[in-house]
């Protein structure tokens, strides 16, 4: 029945936006280091929680224990697309979502065919060295051990935003675009406490669906809430 009303409300509107978080992506196999197993898996090896190994001062303080920690929860490739991912793919084809805008790093909505996607927090995929800006590609990481560097001696740093650090301003501004001229945002796959991400909706005038397994703050003020997987939720759409 929701499912149902969710393909009625995507069909009647005139300008769709997407926004989602972990949720989409661990569907198809990336771990969600915030949940309670991520936490207990970095307390167990590295005795600090997966926000302060991830953080801009940890990673200032100790780039060689934070590489560790990132090739082997973060740099994750060898997953592939589940069906929200292609749903939403379809539904920009179709000419029925105008963006998407996702937390993940992963590159899984375009792996799936969306090309207009605003990655808040950055993707794996690029990397740049913070002494000369030099540009790498996702090899340059995974093909190394410890700390990797560039050839002119800099720490090459992936191209993802850390705590304590904020989104690219230009990237945040088309996303703010997007969800002020959308008549329908479907939020997915978060649970919207990962600021300043999260205030987007607080720019929203329309119509608002929440895809989420457990509740989020925001379930009172949406029109149409599903708790339900949202690979399955979209697998069962008709688009």
């Amino acid at each position: 029945m929701k499912n149902g009303k969710l393909a009625e409300l995507i069909e009647k509107s005139p300008r769709t936006v997407f926004f989602g978080g972990a949720g989409v992506s661990t569907e198809s196999g990336i771990p969600d280091f915030r949940s309670e197993n991520g936490l207990f898996k970095a307390l167990e090896k590295y005795g600090k929680s997966p926000e302060i190994l991830l953080s801009r001062s940890f990673f200032d303080a100790h780039p060689e224990v934070f590489f560790d920690y990132y090739r082997e929860n973060l740099l994750i490739t060898d997953v592939e697309p589940n069906s929200a991912h292609l749903a939403l793919a379809r539904l920009e084809e179709k000419g029925k979502l105008s963006a998407v805008i996702t937390q993940n790093i992963d590159g899984l909505h375009q792996k799936a065919g969306s090309s207009r996607v605003l990655e808040l927090h950055g993707s794996i995929y690029r990397n740049y060295c913070m002494k000369c800006g030099r540009h790498y590609g996702i090899e340059k990481i995974k093909e190394t051990t410890g700390i990797p560097r560039c050839e002119c001696g800099g720490i090459i740093r992936p191209d993802v935003v850390l705590y304590e650090e904020i989104p690219p301003e230009d990237t945040f501004d088309q996303a703010l675009d997007e969800v002020r001229n959308a008549s329908l945002m479907i939020v997915g796959g978060t649970s919207l406490v990962v600021y300043p991400a999260a205030n987007l909706l607080q720019y929203f005038r329309g119509t608002v669906v929440l895809i989420n397994l457990s509740p989020t703050y925001y379930d009172s003020i949406a029109d149409l809430v599903i708790h339900e997987p949202i690979g399955k939720v979209f697998s069962e759409l008709d688009v």
